[in-house]
């Protein structure tokens, strides 16, 4: 990896980003000492420009950012660092430096999964499809994901391509649904799979 330093004062920008949920937690400084020292000990270390020196993310806090992978981009001038963070990267607390949650998210479906959070919620007035899916119980919505499994099947035996995905997203929609009757999430099945995954 040759890395241009000169642009910078011999300094190069590092992105640093979760490998699991893909969220930009900060943004450091580089030099070539601490890119080494990074390397060789496994916990992502900057220069910080107003100490003047090297300092290793979490040397106080414990905090630790714990090196996965870097990347270098195409300038050869800014760094892309994937890492497992231990506790909240921001000084000030927060997971990243933009004050957000640094959570998996599974763009449209979190969308959906919080809309149905919402109706699980709401209370017995409320007259969506969810909210009195959730109101009648577990066994229903059980019932309601086992009969949209065997119009998949079904559906998955004829040629009609647009009615099997009609299909397979009322399975997908009620599976949603009978995870948070039970008290999980979609990260929960990901991370069971993730578990499984052979090193």
């Amino acid at each position: 990896m040759t890395i241009d330093y000169n642009k910078n004062n011999g300094l190069v920008p590092a992105i640093i980003q979760d490998v699991s949920t893909k969220k930009v937690l900060m943004l450091g400084y580089m030099n070539d000492e601490a890119l080494q020292k990074t390397i060789q000990t496994k916990q992502v270390t900057f220069f910080s420009r107003t100490k003047r020196r090297l300092w290793t993310k979490g040397e106080e806090s414990g905090h630790v950012l714990c090196l996965i992978d870097i990347k270098l981009d195409c300038d050869s001038d800014t760094l892309l660092i994937q890492v497992n963070p231990k506790g909240p990267t921001c000084h000030k607390g927060s997971d990243t430096c933009w004050n957000e949650n640094n959570v998996q998210n599974f763009g449209f479906l979190s969308k959906l999964e919080t809309v149905i959070e919402a109706r699980k919620n709401d209370d017995a007035e409320d007259t969506s499809y969810v909210t009195s899916l959730f109101a009648k119980g577990i066994n229903k919505i059980a019932q309601k994901v086992g009969e949209e499994a065997v119009e998949v099947i079904i559906e998955a035996k004829d040629s009609d391509d647009a009615l099997f995905l009609d299909e397979s997203a009322d399975l997908l929609f009620h599976y949603l649904i009978l995870l948070q009757a039970k008290g999980f999430k979609l990260k929960d099945v990901v991370n069971v799979l993730k578990g499984r995954e052979k090193k």
